[in-house]
């Protein structure tokens, strides 16, 4: 428990002075993913004592060609926060983040609670009150993107910030395994993907997740917001730098950064 609230501190430290701390598994070889989920836990715990409120869940490295990267055989996965939310068309200075990196994404919002073991992809369909386009600003506070598995699922996933827009529509109405997506910084197209770039289905991911959290007790909840994953790679972001992500039938998302 002692070690538990050390590597959240770190990560909490890392976070409020901008300076990246050392991979949490250099600093003891045997960290594992479900002590990365306890310290995950402790950190939002500290945040919510702090005022925060949980406003949905993630789910990251969902392409085979990330967890290849990263020699991993499954996504990781955090929560968001109220003071993660960005308005779409929004603004955000590059200093309230340490190493931004800018990922396209569809999110589900939920009408109903669901929590596994056993849930399906047709549960989280029949679970989702609407589905939008999404940015999601990552971010990890270790130092130089040196991450395993572990130290991302510490680190909240490597959440930072995000932003929901478009037209919200309801799962039934569009093809998630086939909807398009093109992703644009600074009006230059920087990558394209399409929605079974995500496990297959994104709706997949979110079953995937909900089924993982029931082993710490956790459901998906009504009026959650749950990003599914990412459609195509992760874009470095820099002050000045306009990303859009424009998607088949939902509309589209934006945000730019400033100084």
């Amino acid at each position: 428990m002692t070690m538990i609230k050390e590597y959240s501190n770190l990560l909490l430290e890392a976070e409020e002075t901008k300076n990246g701390t050392n991979p949490l598994t250099e600093v003891m070889t045997d960290f594992d993913v479900k002590n990365a989920y306890y310290v995950q836990l402790e950190t939002i715990a500290e945040k919510v004592k702090a005022g925060r409120k949980i406003t949905g869940k993630k789910i990251g490295l969902t392409s085979k060609a990330m967890q290849t990267l990263l020699g991993v055989e499954e996504p990781d996965y955090g929560h968001l926060l109220d003071d993660m939310v960005i308005e779409n068309g929004g603004a955000i200075s590059v200093k309230r983040l340490l190493q931004p990196k800018v990922e396209a994404e569809i999110a589900f919002v939920l009408k109903k609670t669901i929590k596994g073991p056993g849930i399906t992809p047709i549960d989280v369909m029949k679970a989702t009150d609407y589905i939008v386009p999404s940015l999601e600003i990552v971010d990890s506070r270790i130092r130089d993107w040196k991450i395993k598995l572990a130290d991302t699922v510490a680190d909240n996933a490597s959440s930072g910030l995000y932003l929901l827009g478009g037209k919200p529509a309801k799962p039934s109405e569009v093809d998630l395994e086939m909807i398009g997506m093109v992703f644009e910084k600074n009006g230059e197209i920087v990558n394209t993907g399409v929605g079974a770039a995500a496990l297959g289905h994104p709706a997949s991911c979110v079953a995937w997740l909900a089924n993982k959290l029931s082993e710490f007790d956790i459901a998906l909840e009504a009026g959650e917001v749950i990003l599914s994953g990412a459609l195509s790679a992760a874009v470095d972001a820099k002050a000045g730098d306009v990303f859009t992500a424009k998607f088949a039938h939902i509309g589209q998302v934006s945000v730019r950064f400033t100084d």
